[in-house]
């Protein structure tokens, strides 16, 4: 890879009491010297690792007064050496820092290139890369602990553990078909069995994490389906504590899918309050309620609400329509009628706020499960699941032929699942792969 001096702004661009801006590569210390005025006597190209230096920063057409830091390659998130000018934040300030870099010859850095070369240089893998940039993206507490358990590297070492568990069975077959003669055949067979039943064991646990930890990281989705005028818009703005929805006691008021998230015990719920789901003569209205098909579709969890005074045959309807889904049955209104029914699984009063809390319990339940530790190991990724899927795949083929068929071709099936594992942490990877991770990135990261 190219090892020239690359820079950017690593901090958002708008006012802000400090902005960073980043030079990483063979020598940006020269560029530092050219810009940066010490306010002691140490020269810049004196300074020591890892430690603040004031001064003036002479940018494009102006100077700004900050800090100078200087971290020597590999100790620096790169591997490379790296300045980083800490100045006032602003539009106009980071903007004729980052020019004045520039014009002594730095070039500006790619999307995620200061991760790209870190991954290269060996600093963290690909898993990691990913954990950071779903740390960055996260908009929940969950979503954070998700990206930072992959930016520590846990998945990546489990990985790697696993695959030295591979390796070692692969020698013990090389042993085997280099010394014929010293009758280790049986031998190789049932340590390559056992070998390779620990890994499947391993893979098939970390797989069973998927769908709740995608969940946690991207958030649930969760369809409030009804027929119209149960108190569905009210419901939505109960568990948003403002006022989302239009309300009213019109039947069909709402034509349109209406969306609001809402944070429940540290995980993001993306809620879809939509149409009233009928038959209709308005064209408009029927718009609708197709939109409202869609989201019992694509819908993790339908909140399915019934008003409490008029439960009909049309709910038993939809009851049916949706009876194959994760469903909570909410009975609303509660305040006004105490009709029981023992198809509910919460009563609430969306108007006076009453059992709003146990519907959110509810919620976390079906999605999450109140036995999940967020702070605990699971998979997040679907690049990481499909690995795994397909490591799994190559696995039990070479499971199931580890008993009769010769072990040079079971070798085969390991060495697949092998690379497969391998994908995940990065050593296997494609380069369109790889691509496409950095991609995500902003340019300063």
């Amino acid at each position: 890879m190219r090892n020239d001096n690359i820079a950017a702004i690593s901090t958002a661009l708008g006012a802000a009491g400090v902005a960073v801006i980043r030079i990483s590569g063979d020598n940006p210390l020269d560029i530092a010297e050219k810009m940066f005025v010490p306010s002691t006597k140490k020269a810049v190209r004196d300074f020591e690792p890892n430690r603040m230096y004031a001064g003036e920063i002479l940018a494009d057409g102006f100077s700004d007064y900050g800090m100078c830091v200087f971290f020597r390659a590999p100790a620096s998130f790169t591997g490379e050496n790296t300045v980083e000018f800490h100045t006032h934040g602003g539009t106009a300030i980071t903007k004729g820092v980052l020019k004045k870099i520039l014009s002594l010859g730095a070039r500006l850095a790619e999307n995620g290139e200061f991760t790209r070369r870190a991954f290269l240089n060996g600093k963290l893998s690909l898993a990691s890369a990913e954990g950071l940039i779903d740390m960055i993206n996260s908009e929940s507490a969950g979503g954070v602990r998700a990206g930072y358990s992959l930016y520590r590297e846990k998945l990546t070492r489990e990985v790697e553990n696993m695959q030295e568990v591979l390796t070692a069975a692969l020698s013990q077959i090389d042993a085997d078909m280099d010394f014929p003669e010293e009758g280790l055949e049986e031998t190789s067979r049932e340590k390559v069995c056992k070998a390779v039943e620990e890994v499947i064991d391993k893979t098939r646990s970390l797989i069973s994490t998927f769908a709740a930890g995608s969940r946690v990281k991207n958030g649930v989705k969760v369809g409030i389906v009804g027929k119209p005028n149960t108190g569905k818009s009210s419901l939505l703005n109960a568990l948003l504590h403002f006022e989302r929805a239009i309300v009213s006691d019109v039947a069909g008021t709402t034509r349109d899918v209406v969306e609001g998230n809402a944070d429940i015990k540290g995980v993001r719920f993306l809620f879809s309050d939509t149409a009233g789901i009928r038959e209709s003569e308005d064209k408009i209205e029927n718009m609708g309620v197709a939109l409202s098909r869609r989201v019992l579709e694509e819908s993790d969890v339908l909140l399915f609400v019934m008003d409490a005074s008029d439960i009909t045959e049309e709910d038993r309807k939809i009851k049916k329509l949706i009876k194959d889904k994760n469903v909570i049955t909410v009975i609303n209104k509660s305040d006004k009628n105490s009709v029981t029914d023992e198809r509910a699984d919460v009563y609430v009063s969306a108007l006076t706020g009453e059992n709003i809390d146990a519907v959110k319990d509810a919620l976390y339940e079906r999605a999450v499960g109140s036995e999940t530790d967020l702070n605990g190991d699971y998979l997040c990724e679907e690049r990481h699941y499909r690995a795994l899927i397909r490591a799994e795949k190559s696995l039990e083929e070479a499971q199931a032929g580890v008993k009769t068929l010769p072990l040079d071709l079971v070798a085969t099936d390991i060495k697949s699942g092998w690379d497969a594992l391998g994908e995940i942490s990065g050593k296997t990877a494609s380069e369109d792969i790889i691509d496409d991770i950095f991609s995500r990135f902003c340019v300063g990261k």
